[in-house]
């Protein structure tokens, strides 16, 4: 990648100059240094995009489905070849510690080529009704997608990878701030022979670019993950014109402990999980829900844990933790963190402030708190940082409805030595994914949310299944 690309463009199957002046620094989180400037897209840039997708549709919406898999494992191939790069440029644009940005950021990108590719070996796009008639699933159109700053890669490859597969085109705005993996990941997919108009890519803020989009009427669709705020915008300049709309939103994901677990590996992995990017994931365990009869035990697990969890360098091998990912997080956490200490909450481990020897960078202690209730904002409100809120309950029956007692239903969390009770809780949980005793869900399953957490499914045939129409056909 070369750093001239950050202020171009690719539409139409080339770098283009954009039709704008304004740019914005990319900034490394751990060091508070500037990298470079981005270029910022306009509604002309959009409409630019937005042609060559829709004259760009019917020949690949026309492409056979052998055809559009070759090109989709060309692409896994030139990302194995160029995986390093990838995962330095996350590592260096959100402060990823490059073991994690290797292991976890990059390699899901992989695993999303290869499980779309399974889902569309075999996927049925036409069949006859019972009742004569023919069924017939068609690409949507041209779709408009809208990804974050926090999973860079994965979110572009849960739009991008099935979208490709149903044979729509698209024009991707991924975050402005994490702009150099999305780069990386146009150049691959040109490398790979996608075709021109097929794939494009406008840098921009959310109010410039992904309102354009959302209110372009050529675009069919619109995939976004985000907040809940810029979901809600995309729905609103998107209804008008009567468009899908698909969103990966928020969460505040509840993780409950029963006295029967194995309470040491439990708390160890929500603690962990949790943390893990920097608490910087839509599902993150952000609520540790525990029976009383094991509170205080429990209580005594976390504080050690997060108090042992290491913030160092993203550029160092090992298991710590980075920055957040830009100043404005940082300021939000920090906000978040003393609006606990304000609402009462005791503070376990952590609390303001950054972690010693770390004044330069984003960087922000584990914190854990305790004597919280279900009014505090810190319960109630995704915080998107290393922070967790640990509170106990009587029964199950109060965990159920403790855990459920948010608008959010992202993800969901349970660890039991019951395997029935295991079953019981978790078709009770109103969450689109319920991880039990430390497993996460396997790459290929769909994941999404009820409620607040977002409309639509992405990963696996569900995920393909997003991006087409259906069309039913009477007996000739």
């Amino acid at each position: 990648m070369t750093a001239a690309l950050t202020d171009k463009f690719y539409i139409d199957g080339r770098w283009s100059t954009p039709a704008g002046a304004k740019t914005m620094d990319i900034v490394n989180p751990a060091t508070e240094a500037t990298l470079g400037t981005l270029a910022l897209g306009t509604e002309a840039d959009v409409h630019q995009a937005v042609a060559a997708a829709k004259a760009a549709f019917p020949a690949w919406s026309a492409t056979p489905i052998a055809d559009r898999a070759r090109v989709l494992r060309n692409i896994a191939e030139i990302y194995r070849e160029r995986f390093e790069e990838i995962a330095q440029a996350i590592s260096t644009e959100m402060g990823a510690p490059i073991t994690f940005a290797r292991d976890e950021q990059t390699q899901v990108g992989l695993a999303i080529a290869e499980t779309t590719l399974a889902a569309l070996d075999g996927f049925v796009f036409e069949e006859e009704l019972p009742n004569g008639d023919t069924l017939v699933r068609e690409p949507i159109g041209v779709c408009g997608l809208i990804s974050p700053w926090n999973w860079p890669i994965n979110q572009i490859a849960l739009k991008v990878f099935p979208a490709l597969a149903a044979g729509c085109t698209m024009v991707l705005k991924p975050s402005e701030l994490t702009p150099l993996s999305a780069i990386l990941f146009a150049e691959i997919l040109d490398q790979a022979g996608v075709p021109p108009g097929v794939f494009n890519m406008v840098h921009g803020e959310g109010p410039v670019v992904g309102a354009a989009l959302s209110r372009h009427p050529d675009v069919d669709m619109m995939s976004f993950t985000g907040s809940h705020r810029g979901g809600t915008a995309v729905t609103i300049d998107s209804a008008p014109l009567v468009k899908r709309v698909a969103l990966e939103l928020g969460g505040k994901s509840p993780n409950l402990i029963f006295a029967d677990a194995d309470l040491e590996a439990a708390v160890h992995h929500g603690v962990d999980f949790l943390v893990s990017n920097t608490g910087q994931s839509c599902d993150a365990p952000s609520r540790m829900l525990v029976e009383a009869s094991v509170f205080e035990q429990v209580l005594e697990i976390a504080k050690a844990r997060a108090e042992s969890i290491a913030v160092d360098d993203p550029a160092k091998e090992g298991g710590h933790i980075g920055p957040l990912a830009h100043g404005v997080q940082y300021g939000r956490v920090q906000s978040m963190i003393d609006v606990g200490v304000q609402e009462g909450a005791r503070v376990l481990a952590g609390g303001p402030g950054k972690p010693e020897g770390r004044e330069t960078g984003f960087y922000v202690r584990p914190t854990v708190f305790t004597d919280v209730t279900p009014e505090m904002r810190i319960v109630k409100e995704e915080v998107f940082g290393p922070v967790l809120v640990i509170m106990p309950f009587a029964d199950e029956a109060e965990g159920i409805a403790l855990a459920n007692e948010t608008e959010y239903g992202l993800g969901a969390y349970l660890s039991t030595g019951d395997p029935e009770r295991a079953r019981r809780v978790a078709r009770q949980l109103r969450a689109g994914t319920v991880n039990v005793n430390g497993r996460y869900i396997a790459a290929g399953s769909p994941f999404g949310g009820y409620k607040q957490s977002g409309v639509g499914r992405e990963g696996g045939r569900h995920g393909i299944e997003e991006f087409l129409e259906t069309k039913v056909i009477t007996p000739v």
